[in-house]
């Protein structure tokens, strides 16, 4: 269907990968993985035809349509959500409107004998026998009904893009990708901006109305649901896995573990070769044999070890000072901006130690509730902090606080206390800042590098109060988890707004649902809030 043959990919001097093929079927839905930097994004765009590999080729069928979704996107801001959307069908809208206009033109002409006039009607029976071959669309419902599945209300539709936030927009680039039922569907890391809900329908239109997909996420669940093939971008070389994200783990440390053995084996034989040459060299009778075993040596294939596995790194929070029995309370809440209502007497109690997520619809007061808590906006109700409550608290808005002047070392270095400090630059490479990477200023730095910076100094910070909203969105998987230990670990209460299922699982025992101008409390874990959910949505859609 459509073929990578050869690519490299060469940025000034270094390689980023060599020779790299594979084929992608036509139903095939890939994950690719790799660690941050290993070239998955450009691989994508290769693939997208948005650049060029520096060597080798993609080949596709003709009318092949490819749809690409990138990570970070610039979208117009002169129309509706409805308008933009709409646009989806430009081509087929275009064509209606290129018909009309020669048959306009033919009604007024009257060279009938003239090579311009054959010339147009040949025009017009072309354009017309591949217009008539496609299903009439009835383009507003089929706009309409993929918004709403991502999320969209319907007064939202009439609203100007500008109104939106860069989340919603994204939505809007999916929605567009989603309507032109492409051959293949390139997605890069899609749910960062989806609540769970979203997600859910994603997921559900990838599987069950896509063609082919190829899909770099960090959220697991997500890439479990949807994939049944692996391709990882590992040392400049791709390892392709006939299986799902979960099962590729496994044969990947299989691999590793191979490879690591076969490494130890070549050192070996290697150092006995050497320690030959060593003994007899300059040893007349001894030449031949030296000259041998050296030729030997320079032709070996020396084996190489897939990246060095840092899971075992621990992070571990200072232990949490003391604070009472009830660090959050709250109490009759109501929060309004203007006429809009996000919601109305809502009380919860979170008592110490406990581990509990704020989940639902984007829009429906997760975030207000907790700059309520912070005290950064005002409300009616009430809504009080337990005894000497410390607060340690991440939000999107993080990485703008960073002292810009600091290096990322200088940073951590900055905060880090006790053992800590021995270990600065284990806790950096955790977290992806690599090398001579520890010393760039912050200044230079992308938002995400910032937000993964803003996340190490909340982990090194004597806290008793956790609060994370969307903690996750620009780390990878080996970070979420070493992220995800430290937060089980952690012996204060802890709040988290977070869409990802599998970054929840095991850490939150209560979920708090924020959704038509209410917060109702659920006594259980994220996968019994699901499942309940489901059951809740088919008793309604009963009724």
């Amino acid at each position: 269907m459509i073929s990578v043959d050869n690519v490299a990919v060469v940025h000034s001097g270094s390689t980023l990968f060599s020779n790299i093929s594979f084929a992608i079927n036509e139903t095939d839905k890939i994950a690719l993985m790799g660690k941050n930097g290993a070239g998955k994004s450009t691989l994508l765009k290769i693939i997208a035809g948005e650049t060029k590999p520096s060597s080798g080729s993609v080949s596709a069928p003709k009318d092949f349509v490819v749809a690409y979704l990138p990570q970070h996107l610039l979208i117009s801001d002169d129309c509706s959500v409805m308008e933009e959307t709409s646009k989806a069908f430009a081509s087929y809208l275009n064509m209606k409107t290129e018909i009309d206009r020669i048959n306009e033109e033919l009604t007024v002409r009257t060279d009938y004998e003239s090579d311009a006039y054959y010339k147009l009607i040949e025009q017009v029976s072309e354009l017309s026998e591949k217009f008539y071959a496609i299903e009439e669309v009835n383009y507003e419902a089929e706009v309409e009904k993929v918004l709403l599945g991502l999320g969209f209300e319907r007064t939202d539709l009439t609203r100007s893009t500008s109104e939106f936030s860069g989340g919603w927009r994204m939505r809007i680039e999916l929605a567009k990708i989603l309507l032109q039922k492409p051959d293949l569907i390139l997605l890069d890391e899609p749910t960062n901006h989806l609540d769970i809900e979203s997600i859910q329908w994603l997921e559900d239109f990838l599987l069950n109305k896509a063609k082919a997909v190829v899909v770099i996420s960090h959220d697991r669940a997500f890439v479990d649901n949807i994939t049944s093939r692996t391709i990882e971008v590992t040392m400049g070389r791709i390892y392709d896995y006939k299986a799902k994200y979960s099962h590729y783990l496994e044969l990947r440390k299989e691999r590793r573990e191979q490879q690591q053995k076969q490494y130890e084996e070549q050192q070996a034989t290697i150092a006995d070769i050497q320690a030959f040459i060593d003994r007899f060299k300059g040893t007349y009778s001894k030449t031949l044999q030296v000259q041998s075993r050296v030729k030997m040596l320079e032709k070996m294939e020396i084996i190489e070890v897939d990246e060095v596995d840092t899971s075992t790194l621990k992070l571990r929070f200072p232990p949490s000072p003391r604070s009472g029995k009830y660090p959050v309370i709250v109490d009759e809440m109501s929060k309004s901006y203007g006429d809009h209502v996000v919601f109305k007497n809502a009380s919860m109690t979170i008592e110490q130690g406990q581990k509990v997520s704020f989940v639902g619809k984007n829009g429906e007061g997760k975030s207000t509730m907790i700059k309520a808590i912070m005290g950064e906006i005002d409300y009616e109700g009430k809504c009080e902090l337990g005894h000497n409550a410390m607060i340690g608290y991440f939000a999107q808005n993080q990485a703008s606080l960073l002292d810009e002047s600091l290096t990322i070392f200088e940073t951590i270095d900055h905060i880090a206390v006790g053992e800590v400090r021995t270990k600065v630059k284990d806790i950096l490479g955790a977290f992806m800042f690599k090398g001579d990477d520890i010393n760039k200023k912050v200044k230079v730095l992308s938002g995400g590098e910032k937000t993964r910076l803003a996340m190490i100094k909340l982990l090194l910070e004597p806290v008793n109060l956790l609060i994370l909203d969307e903690p996750t969105n620009h780390l990878d998987m080996k970070t979420k988890d070493i992220i995800k230990d430290a937060l089980k670990a952690f012996d204060g209460t802890l709040i988290v707004v977070s869409h990802d299922r599998d970054f929840l699982d095991g850490l939150v025992t209560k979920v708090f649902e924020f959704g038509n101008k209410r917060v109702k409390e659920h006594f259980e874990d994220i996968n019994g809030f699901l499942r309940n959910k489901k059951i809740e949505n088919l008793k309604e859609v009963e009724r």
